[in-house]
């Protein structure tokens, strides 16, 4: 601490950040020391030093309270924390120095029930199920080899540049229609429900992948909304579902055809990659040139066995001898065909590469030059050009209605080729909004 200034008084003392905030901390652990109190896990995650850090909350949604509990604590939980777990804590309240906010160092925790969201999320499962909703026997194969994907994500999420990454690697020839929604937040549900209706009605893809990247129980919940799930259940197209990470077990998941751990997986069980195709063909087109080959030189040692019976010594051996130089041949003329078609593969892999790359940027250039209509079109000084004027007050407050203007007031007129101050002689309001004249 130093001496204060006239800002304070003389003789006052002002406290520097660092010595407030411990002494806050000596009033707290003097004031409650060891505590104990109950909440919901939130945000729960595990660092790599092995020290754990999430909130607890107030099932009622009354208050949250950061937590952090060191390794040494943690290592001796005898089950798994989780998002939407109740729980009892037992530590000591302390201020974190660093950010200055209120913490509870947590010694030991003890499970006591489920969360509000896990309770609900139990029930709604339980109800759907008996009801049929994730029989296996309504589940359906996925097309082996699609010529059309719809994606149902958001624009913006990490999640569909995984799966568009994914695609564009493993089938570029694939098309790929995005159906945009909201997937987190009270409105997601309908509007997931939306976009399932609209591939549905469009009828443009054969394969659906519903997708997200993770997060807490919260911010997944858009996806055990029963709409969502019943919709999900009904979909004409298969659905594969990938929400979140391996962890993460979505209602939407279990209502899929198939459910992926990631959006990357997803993007792969609807997708069988064309290299792997091409290098089976060739696989079993070298084997079965192989199986001729054993064939053929099987017939010719035979042919050549009998003959020597037949044949003077010297015969025989000129007619081994050319036995060997046939199959010499033959396994140069193998190995010869062997190599041009591992050349051909790399050309024509080489081929699809370039051709996927020149693709991914034609559809970029695309992308960017829409985004850049939309801007222009969106310019105030396009409007002006086309004969309209910008009134403001004096204040430079925008006047967007005859009933703000006054007789006698002076006003700003801005066009798109300049400005003008004008002061109002009469205004006339229309009928529907009433009428004032004045001079």
């Amino acid at each position: 601490m130093t001496e204060g200034n006239d800002l304070v008084g003389a003789g006052r003392l002002v406290w520097s950040v660092s010595a407030l905030l411990l002494a806050a901390n000596d009033q707290l652990q003097a004031r409650f020391g060891a505590c104990a109190v109950r909440g919901e896990l939130s945000g729960f995650t595990r660092a790599g030093s092995g020290h754990c850090y999430f909130t607890l909350k107030d099932p009622e949604g009354g208050g949250s309270l950061r937590c952090a509990m060191f390794r040494r604590a943690a290592g001796l939980l005898d089950f798994a924390p989780r998002d939407g777990l109740q729980v009892q804590l037992r530590g000591r309240i302390a201020v974190y120095e660093a950010r200055g906010e209120l913490q509870l160092v947590v010694e030991a925790m003890q499970r006591v029930g489920a969360g509000t969201l896990y309770e609900e999320f139990l029930r709604l499962k339980a109800r759907l199920e008996a009801q049929g909703v994730f029989d296996p026997a309504r589940k359906r194969p996925l097309p082996l080899h699609p010529r059309r994907v719809g994606v149902v994500t958001s624009l913006g999420a990490a999640a569909l540049r995984d799966v568009l990454t994914t695609l564009a690697r493993r089938v570029p020839h694939v098309e790929v229609v995005v159906y945009p929604s909201l997937v987190q937040g009270a409105e997601a549900p309908a509007a997931l429900v939306d976009a399932l209706a609209l591939a549905a009605a469009r009828a443009e893809a054969e394969v659906l992948i519903l997708c997200r990247g993770g997060g807490s129980l919260e911010d997944l919940w858009a996806f055990n909304d029963e709409r969502l799930v019943r919709a999900v259940a009904a979909s004409p197209l298969p659905v594969v579902c990938g929400v979140g990470h391996e962890s993460d077990v979505t209602l939407a998941d279990l209502a899929a055809d198939l459910r992926a751990p990631t959006p990357t997986a997803a993007a792969e069980l609807v997708s069988a990659a064309s290299a792997e195709l091409e290098d089976a063909l060739a696989g079993l087109q070298w084997r079965l040139q192989r199986a001729v080959q054993r064939q053929l030189e099987g017939r010719a040692m035979r042919l050549d066995q009998l003959s020597l019976r037949f044949l003077r010594p010297a015969q025989a051996l000129a007619r081994h001898a050319h036995a060997l130089r046939a199959q010499d041949e033959r396994r140069r003329t193998a190995l010869a065909t062997a190599l041009r078609l591992q050349q051909r593969s790399q050309q024509e892999l080489a081929g699809r590469l370039l051709r996927g790359g020149r693709s991914q940027q034609r559809r970029a250039s695309a992308w960017l030059d829409a985004l850049q209509a939309r801007l222009e079109a969106l310019d105030p000084s396009r409007v002006l050009a086309r004969g309209y004027a910008w009134v403001t007050d004096a204040g430079g407050l925008p006047l967007v209605s005859a009933q703000q203007v006054q007789p006698g007031q002076t006003l700003q007129a801005v066009w798109a080729d300049g400005q003008a101050t004008a002061q109002v002689l009469d205004v006339q309001v229309a009928p529907s909004a009433g009428h004032r004249t004045g001079r």
